[in-house]
């Protein structure tokens, strides 16, 4: 069976930690991975594959949004939510611009909103609610 896969790309390690946590909680069968820089995010997802991304905008060395345009450049198909705790419009269109498909904000955003998000796109990548593979998807 093949497990729905999420990467965390955060610095901060209590907040990378939290999320993890919440994500386990509710998606039992998902495969959790935590990077907490550009280097280790690249291994992770040369390694892991992932389907969804966890991006922070602020990480040591280079920017989560430039992290986030070479990723989308070499895999289109990874969903990327960029988290930052910095709600400008700048930072919102640039996330986008970048390649980013959701952008959500620590802090204004509830773990339900969240979770409410990373369900809606297990259903559009053909997975259970739990992280499970429903039917056969590729």
């Amino acid at each position: 069976m093949r497990l729905f896969k999420t990467l965390i790309v955060e610095d901060n390690v209590s907040f990378r930690q939290t999320l993890l946590e919440i994500l386990a909680a509710r998606f039992p069968f998902m495969s959790i991975e935590e990077a907490g820089d550009e280097d280790e995010a690249f291994q992770k997802i040369d390694l892991f594959s992932p389907d969804l991304i966890f991006m922070d905008i602020k990480l040591p060395g280079e920017n989560g949004l430039q992290l986030t345009q070479k990723i989308k450049t070499k895999n289109s198909e990874v969903v990327i939510i960029v988290l930052t705790s910095y709600d400008f419009p700048e930072y919102r269109e640039a996330a986008y611009r970048y390649g980013a498909n959701h952008f959500t904000v620590k802090g204004l955003s509830t773990n339900e909103e969240i979770l409410a998000l990373v369900e809606s796109i297990l259903e559009d990548s053909g997975f259970a609610a739990d992280g499970s593979a429903q039917g056969n998807p590729s």
